[in-house]
């Protein structure tokens, strides 16, 4: 597929609908040279599977971070028709509303280097981890639908977090339309006991000082200065989450047959916008959605907690303020220009993050390297459905990264960076070690140079917690 694209400019490419027949809308991929190289083919191909599908409105993305992925890449956008278009499970991803929340601090690299150790074992303490790992939380079977119905909302009713954090999350915190009469028994069987994890894989908290400032402007907007502290904050929805996407993957696999969908990748399960199995799906995934942000309000508190037993003072006197949440696995119906016309579409986001204008875009490195917050542009609106990428993008899958690193290697590298790592196994360092990842200064120079959104500013890890 790589030797069909078309080159639009250093950073933006064109995969036309001619290269495969059955493709009812073009391609395209945000990304400069060095990532284009290391991009998959098979990536390329899922694109153009997107492309296939009822509805599909111009043009399915990739970002820079895009891999393989379960039948829309991972670091992908695909949109639809509002009336004609279908949704997918499959192309929401199985981690729902896994997203970002960004923790300011008033201390700086120099105030926090000497605590880092008991820092980040207290952050080890203080917040669940790992695979399986169940919450100190205790959601009685009748109170969950609250979490799923309200979200943040429910966090802070409940003393997790500010109605300043609420207004400094995507959504607010609540995606209106969630329906808990749509969620199975075994997803909230699952969601009970884990709200308030952190979860394994590539989720991680880490504590990070500010490097580079880009933006003056947008850096005093977000209270951002160079040196300063802050934490990066990145898990989603949990089992929960996952049983909501696998059960309706099931769904939806007897609906594409029902309403005669023809697939080009059996993963690419899905249901017209409006049909029942579609619309259910939809009320279900905002449950998940709201889950995820209350999960990762809920352990921001916590964060703050940790903070202010460390440093001997209460967390509002450390300003630890939410600078943005937001999400990148999500299905939104959202209002975008289509061939100079206001149209509203489904767009689902997999491994990319929102960037609207004036809005933070929050973007993950890999452990040990750079994370970085950008702004979103009106370039964005039009090329992109307002969306940028999400972080590095895998380079290797985890099983190649095992046989590949060893744990306490990666532990002593870090380590001999200045970055104190703590985590549930050595098996965890080694499946998320840097050079599983792509070069996040490549990826953050793609979308930048691309206009799709500019960087702010750039972070480096200090301390990291693993699952």
């Amino acid at each position: 597929m790589k030797d069909k694209l078309q080159k639009i400019n250093d950073y933006e490419w064109l995969l036309p609908k001619t290269v495969r027949e059955g493709m009812l809308v073009n391609a395209k991929v945000f990304a400069n040279q060095a990532i284009l190289d290391v991009m998959e083919d098979e990536c390329l191909k899922q694109l153009t599977n997107v492309a296939m599908l009822p509805g599909v409105v111009e043009p399915v993305c990739a970002m820079p971070d895009a891999h393989i992925g379960y039948g829309l890449p991972m670091g992908a956008v695909g949109a639809f028709d509002s009336e004609e278009g279908v949704i997918s499970s499959g192309c929401t991803g199985f981690d729902i509303n896994c997203g970002i929340n960004m923790i300011r601090t008033n201390l700086t690299k120099s105030e926090v280097t000497d605590k880092m150790r008991e820092l980040t074992a207290e952050l080890f303490r203080n917040i669940p981890c790992g695979v399986g790992s169940k919450g100190k939380l205790r959601i009685e079977p009748g109170k969950l639908d609250e979490v799923l119905l309200n979200g943040c909302e429910w966090c802070v009713d409940n003393g997790y977090g500010t109605e300043e954090d609420i207004k400094n999350t995507e959504e607010h915190g609540k995606m209106e339309g969630a329906d808990p009469s749509k969620v199975s028994e075994r997803a909230k069987q699952r969601g009970r006991p884990q709200l308030g994890t952190l979860g394994a894989g590539n989720h991680f908290l880490e504590v990070q000082s500010v490097s580079d400032i880009f933006d003056d402007g947008y850096a005093k907007k977000y209270h951002l200065e160079k040196d300063q502290v802050v934490i990066m904050l990145h898990c989603g929805s949990r089992g929960f989450g996952h049983e909501v996407a696998s059960d309706y993957l099931r769904i939806h696999e007897k609906a594409s047959e029902k309403y005669g969908i023809k697939l080009p990748d059996k993963q690419l399960v899905c249901a017209p916008v409006n049909s029942p199995e579609g619309q259910d799906y939809y009320g279900a995934m905002k449950c998940a959605v709201n889950y995820a942000f209350a999960n990762r309000l809920v352990m921001t508190q916590w964060v703050r907690e940790t903070f202010a037993k460390v440093f001997g003072q209460s967390w509002e006197n450390l300003d630890m303020q939410t600078i943005y949440a937001i999400a990148h696995n999500i299905c939104k119906l959202e209002e975008h220009t289509v061939n100079n016309m206001k149209k509203k579409v489904y767009v689902h986001r997999k491994g990319a993050t929102r960037s609207f204008p004036d809005t933070p875009a929050l973007i993950a490195g890999s452990m040990g390297t750079a994370s970085y917050i950008l702004h979103g542009t009106e370039k964005a609106m039009e090329t992109s459905f307002g969306s940028t990428c999400h972080g590095a993008g895998r380079a290797m899958s985890r099983h190649a990264a095992i046989n590949k690193f060893r744990g306490e290697d990666i532990r002593h590298q870090l380590a001999d960076k200045g970055i104190v790592a703590r985590a549930t196994s050595p098996k965890v360092l080694a499946e998320e070690a840097p050079l599983a990842y792509k070069d996040i200064e490549n990826v953050i120079d793609s979308v930048h140079k691309a206009g799709i959104s500019i960087k702010v500013a750039r972070m480096v890890p200090l301390g990291v917690v693993k699952g």
